[in-house]
């Protein structure tokens, strides 16, 4: 089986996990950035999911998802590159890289290598 490499090879029920982990990273220095809420509305639009995962995320947007539904073991082996991929490009949204979400970023690259 070909590893996804892309947004559009994902499932939906991988597009959602992704979304959730998104989120979750949009909370590691404890708020939401504007441009974090950009970067999250345009990735959304991006996997084209519905009208029910779309009000999921905006709940993850105002409470981050539980740290018990986010867990790196969850993402499969051939997922966790564009996981990652996608979590710098969201840490990196509004231009700077807090020391939370940086450590976090580096914890979630040791978990998922």
């Amino acid at each position: 089986m070909k590893s996804p490499t892309k947004l559009s090879d994902l499932d939906s029920e991988e597009r959602l996990r992704l979304m959730k982990f998104v989120c979750a990273f949009a909370w590691a220095d404890l708020k939401v950035a504007d441009a974090e809420r950009s970067f999250v509305r345009r990735l959304f639009r991006r996997l084209a999911l519905g009208p029910e995962e779309e009000a999921k995320i905006e709940e993850w947007l105002e409470v981050p998802p539980p740290p018990e539904e986010v867990d790196p073991n969850d993402v499969p082996r051939a997922h966790r590159q564009l996981f990652l991929k996608v979590m710098r490009e969201l840490v990196q949204a509004d231009g700077t890289v807090s020391e939370e979400e940086r450590e976090l970023l580096q914890l979630l690259e040791q978990l998922l290598a």
